[in-house]
């Protein structure tokens, strides 16, 4: 396909995730048109090729397809129906993708919204974290209607390897949250192991090594051990967008008669790292709530 016969992108959202998601769009000859609150992050982007947009109406009004990347529902709902917002642009035939963690029934208010204009919506949230989206092999997890899934393919397949429909609007925002429950389980059973066999005496190095070689493989240990072994939490993904997550997670659970006994008290846990001040600590931090707890800290030398 020429590039004169691809859609006009635009794009909200350029934090740790939309940015290299942005490049890589760029990257695959999509002309992109973008928009966040910090004109630095804008700035960084117009370096790659892209051109800035006033406001998400404006660039709304100037793409053929809008992708968000944003924090949480509220952030979501403020783009789309705020001052200026994406939908005063709603028009027939107008795709929108929001690639967002946000709870489910804001995924499905906001696309009915949209399809009572003409324009379809898909929530399409990701995992893979900040390393994923720089070198383009996201997971993402899809709701909506299959011809706009297959509409939406082509640009999703620039960002993830990965690429699932689930279901209808916000179906891909329960699998996300689904994620996230098991991610965050992970992370916090990751933490215990180190830190108690740390304080047992074992290298923790030689804990992970072991780890890794058996049945307790996994990515976490992959993508996140350095931090956890060198106590450096530069965030990939911070403690505070996975507690968000989290607190979806719980009032899904409530909506559908769901009991998540693990999944609150690694809420609570990941409440702890919040009050201590490590909200923008990586995920991989909450270690650091396991190591208050034991009075030890497990740290290279």
């Amino acid at each position: 396909m020429s590039q004169a016969k691809l859609p006009r992108i635009g794009f909200v959202g350029l934090g740790i995730m939309g940015k290299p998601m942005a490049r890589n769009l760029i990257k695959a000859g999509y002309e992109l048109i973008v928009y966040d609150v910090r004109a630095d992050a804008i700035g960084e982007l117009l370096k790659d090729g892209a051109q800035a947009g006033e406001s998400p109406r404006d660039v709304s009004a100037r793409c053929d397809v809008l992708i968000t990347m944003l924090p949480d529902s509220a952030d979501v709902t403020a783009v789309y129906t705020g001052p200026n917002g994406a939908f005063e642009e709603l028009r027939a035939g107008w795709l929108i993708i929001d690639m967002s963690s946000i709870a489910p029934r804001v995924s499905r208010e906001l696309a009915e919204r949209a399809l009572g204009r003409g324009a379809q919506m898909l929530d399409a949230p990701v995992s893979g974290g900040d390393k994923g989206a720089i070198a383009g092999t996201l997971s993402i997890m899809v709701g909506g209607s299959d011809p706009d899934v297959q509409r939406a393919l082509p640009i999703l397949q620039a960002l993830g390897k990965t690429i699932v429909h689930c279901g209808g609007p916000g179906a891909g925002q329960v699998v996300k949250l689904a994620n996230q429950v098991v991610v965050a389980g992970v992370i916090e059973a990751v933490a215990e192991g180190l830190v108690l066999a740390s304080k047992a005496g074992v290298d923790p190095e030689r804990v992970v090594q072991v780890l890794q070689g058996g049945l307790a493989a996994t990515k976490v240990l992959e993508m996140r051990s350095e931090n956890m072994l060198t106590g450096r939490f530069d965030p990939g993904f911070r403690i505070r967008l996975h507690l968000k997550d989290l607190k979806n997670a719980m009032e899904l659970a409530r909506e559908a008669g769901v009991v998540l006994p693990a999944t609150a008290e690694i809420e609570q846990l990941m409440t702890a790292a919040l009050i201590a001040g490590r909200a923008d600590y990586d995920h991989s931090g909450l270690i650091t709530v396991i190591e208050d707890l034991a009075h030890f800290q497990v740290r290279r030398a």
